[in-house]
């Protein structure tokens, strides 16, 4: 992923997490030392649950390849964790009209397969030849928004059952991309200048038709959308999107059901369901950014060392009492470890809700999180 301006991170440092965190500092340093050692027994799903219900954000591990990235992704799949959120960087991929550089996410997808951990892409970012933003303050889909659709195709082709990657390189696992999430957080106006359901309804529609032409049984998931007082409500924008026949485009609603709680967490969850019902749909639900701070900038979200461990450990498992209720299709929680302050030293919250510590420590959440993920395997 391109690094982010510094405008950039000033901008969305109060609004975004896992779409648009930069390469975090630390990372071009760490080494694989820094690193708790995996665990030799691998937990097992919750009974019943897909192989990837517990999914994290990693920025860390895709900014820094190599002994540090597999230290990280082996331990993170000790843990129990299947499935790693991420960000493909439209505007770093699509280098020119037609033009492709897989070589970074060629490596990542690579190294996590090694590692037995599936991949969920947000595809995002648009580049300014397609319309995304030029200046570098906020981000905005393609002018075009069939564009998306060709480029998710383009990437279906690479990563997908069928996947020119997967052919050409026979010695890594074959772990094919079948999910494809578009875009992140619509209803802010940091990624969609005048957030409008209908609007984002038309580029699920653009989106899904040529991602399905590529491979007929892939998932295509909503764009995950936070209840934030900066935006639009999900009690407004989900029933836009219903009303607009959203529904026929996408087979997974994503939520961020931020929460000062996991009991909060999971009431948002449930919220949510409670609207799908009222348009007769019985969609998958995907918690796609969930998470507390132990420290940093004051937020409802912050709650301590031991307070962050005891609602991750709540949180694996309230997920898992309420799976089939919500139809629950997976938890990904934000983050593997904290980051440092953006350039020029504005700190956030959402930098410090790392499992592990700046300098790579186990937090008390990192041995929440490992018992929770082994008390709830099947």
């Amino acid at each position: 992923m391109g690094r982010l301006t510094a405008a950039t991170l000033t901008l969305l440092a109060t609004i975004s997490l896992a779409a648009t965190v930069t390469v975090p500092a630390h990372a071009q340093t760490a080494t694989a030392a820094d690193t708790p050692a995996p665990q030799p027994n691998r937990p097992a799903p919750p009974k019943g649950a897909p192989s990837d219900f517990f999914g994290l954000v990693s920025e860390d591990a895709f900014g820094s390849p190599g002994a540090y990235r597999n230290a990280q992704l082996a331990t993170e799949a000790s843990l129990g964790f299947r499935l790693i959120r991420q960000t493909f960087d439209w505007s770093s991929i699509e280098v020119a009209p037609g033009q492709y550089d897989f070589s970074v996410y060629d490596a990542f997808v690579g190294d996590a397969a090694r590692n037995g951990i599936t991949v969920l892409p947000i595809i995002f970012r648009a580049p300014g030849f397609r319309g995304g933003s030029a200046s570098g303050t906020a981000t905005y889909p393609p002018r075009k928004y069939s564009d998306l659709g060709d480029f998710g195709a383009v990437l279906v082709k690479r990563y997908g059952p069928d996947g020119t990657f997967w052919s050409q390189n026979a010695d890594v696992p074959k772990l094919p991309i079948r999910a494809w999430q578009i875009w992140n957080e619509p209803n802010l106006k940091a990624y969609w200048k005048k957030p409008n359901p209908k609007e984002y309804a038309k580029l699920l529609k653009a989106a899904a038709k040529p991602i399905k032409a590529a491979d007929p049984s892939a998932d295509i998931v909503t764009a995950g959308m936070p209840e934030s007082r900066i935006g639009v409500p999900l009690k407004k924008f989900i029933p836009g999107l219903y009303k607009a026949g959203a529904a026929r485009s996408f087979d997974v609603l994503a939520i961020n059901p931020y929460g000062r709680t996991a009991s909060a967490v999971i009431k948002n969850i449930k919220n949510v369901r409670t609207i799908m019902r009222k348009f007769h749909d019985s969609a998958p639900i995907w918690a796609t950014e969930v998470g507390w701070s132990d420290s940093g900038p004051s937020s409802p979200q912050r709650a301590g060392a031991q307070g962050q461990a005891k609602q991750v450990g709540k949180l694996i498992s309230l997920a898992v009492k309420n799976r089939r209720k919500l139809k629950l299709r997976g938890i990904v929680y934000f983050g593997w470890r904290d980051a440092a302050p953006y350039q020029g030293g504005r700190d956030f919250w959402g930098l410090h809700t790392g499992l592990l510590t700046l300098d790579g420590s186990p937090k008390p959440a990192f041995f929440a999180m490992q018992k929770a993920l082994t008390a709830v395997g099947g």
